[in-house]
């Protein structure tokens, strides 16, 4: 199974581009579970709250693998609570970093913040793409993961978004 996880600051067309490559590629999309989760709380989200977010991003996604599929696109993954939990809140739980390592995708699309933030009530940082975008970069440089930059308008990220998972299902191939 190929893994591949669409990740970066918020506001960087994230979910539009799971979507496109879920559908392009008619495989499962595993869906940001924080949005759920956000939406229902009837109050502010504390340290507890997005651990347990990460807890559900996990087990979304091995319920999705357990049926075995080819390819499997991610909206989110672990980078990003790590740098949610870190900004917020100054620390992460001891788990986090290994299971990041541990759940590795095969490819990541690092969302460059060239376009414009849009409003939305679970979105905090207006402003602040560059800042973070850099960081996700750092992480990944750091891990050694394998990351395309998916930059520019819509219809570019989604072609270059194609082009490098064809590319990695080519490799795969026997």
């Amino acid at each position: 199974m190929i893994r591949v996880a669409v990740t970066g600051p918020e506001s960087t067309g994230k979910t539009f581009l799971a979507e496109k490559l879920s559908a392009h590629f008619n495989c499962p999309l595993v869906e940001e579970y924080a949005r759920v989760y956000l939406e229902k709380l009837n109050r502010p989200y504390t340290y507890e709250d997005v651990g347990q977010i990460a807890i559900a991003q996990m087990k979304q996604e091995d319920d999705i693998i357990l049926s075995r599929p080819d390819l499997l696109i991610a909206d989110t993954e672990l980078l990003v609570i790590k740098i949610w939990m870190e900004y917020k809140y100054g620390k992460t739980p001891d788990w986090l970093e290994t299971k990041i390592m541990e759940r590795q995708y095969d490819l990541y699309l690092l969302c460059v913040p060239d376009i414009p933030w849009i409003y939305d009530p679970l979105r905090e940082h207006p402003g602040w793409g560059d800042f973070f975008y850099q960081w996700f970069r750092k992480e990944l440089l750091s891990r050694k993961f394998n990351f395309i930059e998916i930059s520019g308008k819509e219809q570019e990220r989604t072609d270059k978004a194609i082009r490098a998972v064809k590319s990695l299902i080519s490799l795969e191939k026997p």
